[in-house]
């Protein structure tokens, strides 16, 4: 059996590097294309904000469940059925079964810096640049992407953070993408400098320490979630430079029913300064944090 294994890997090994090479060598930004400029909504710039529910016009298919609408939070959560204005962040599964995505979950507040933006969007362009980077992370699949949406929180600010000294920000963002019935999630991680706000126990000055933030999803049903590792701990302020697709500061997922919730499932060594993906959840667990 070892030795099948490892032929195995010998034989794909190569084609997944190559894959992985592609998306990593387009010379494109981590950060899909944001802002006002684009048609993008921004939230209302208040402490525990977030958007009105947003229908989408693609059922997003996450985990046997189809939401048909959405709400984008300040506290850095994509949710459905249910806005989230809770600020520090519980570990995942949740026990009151709220199904959203969390790219950093903690304690944003805008009236002290920076916007949150969001759109749904059917864009010939974006799509076919997720279907380039996911058909690259997932070798194999056939998806045509018909429905994207990407929600960015840019430059944003933590709750109590002083005035007096250079303002921390975190830049990071999260898409969500479709054809009705195959779903990925995407979470991107440009700049990432606080952890936690002051009512979470953060530093005034630093923004760390306390309950730091939150990152994954979390399905609803107690058995599909993911906590990215050091998540809740002062080591989710390196999570710009870990990733599970070999892409520094990208973490992607597909979370239709019936798969796996980590790609690819058998992956080339991670690249300096990444963690190696972790095995694929097929039980609910909280990982292990980074070392």
């Amino acid at each position: 059996m070892g030795t099948l294994l490892a032929t195995l890997l010998l034989l794909l090994g190569p084609a997944l590097t190559s894959a992985l090479s592609v998306a990593k060598d387009t010379g494109e930004p981590l950060m899909y294309p944001f802002g006002l400029e684009l048609g993008d909504a921004a939230t209302p710039t208040e402490d525990d904000g977030m958007s009105p529910e947003i229908s989408i016009d693609v059922p997003f298919s996450f985990y046997g469940q189809q939401y048909r609408s959405l709400y984008v939070n300040n506290n850095g959560v994509v949710s459905f059925g249910v806005s989230v204005a809770q600020y520090t962040p519980d570990p995942f599964p949740l026990a009151d079964g709220r199904p959203f995505v969390a790219p950093y979950w903690g304690d944003v507040d805008t009236r002290l810096g920076g916007h949150v933006y969001y759109r749904q969007s059917h864009d010939a362009t974006l799509l076919r640049r997720l279907m380039r980077d996911l058909r690259a992370y997932f070798p194999g699949i056939h998806f045509t992407a018909t429905w994207a949406l990407v929600a960015t929180w840019d430059h944003v600010a933590f709750f109590g953070a002083a005035t007096t000294v250079a303002r921390k920000e975190n830049t990071f963002q999260a898409v969500l993408a479709t054809d009705g019935d195959i779903s990925f999630i995407m979470l991107n991680y440009e700049d990432i400098q606080w952890t936690t706000g002051i009512a979470s126990g953060g530093d005034p000055l630093t923004g760390l320490g306390g309950t730091a933030a939150q990152a994954g999803f979390n399905s609803g049903d107690n058995t599909h979630y993911y906590n990215i590792p050091g998540s809740r701990t002062d080591n989710v302020l390196n999570i710009q430079r870990t990733s599970n697709v070999g892409v520094p500061g990208r973490w992607v997922f597909q979370v239709d029913v019936g798969v796996g919730t980590v790609a690819p499932s058998t992956a080339p060594p991670a690249p300096p300064h990444t963690t190696a993906p972790p095995p694929p959840p097929t039980e609910g667990r909280e990982d292990e944090c980074l070392e």
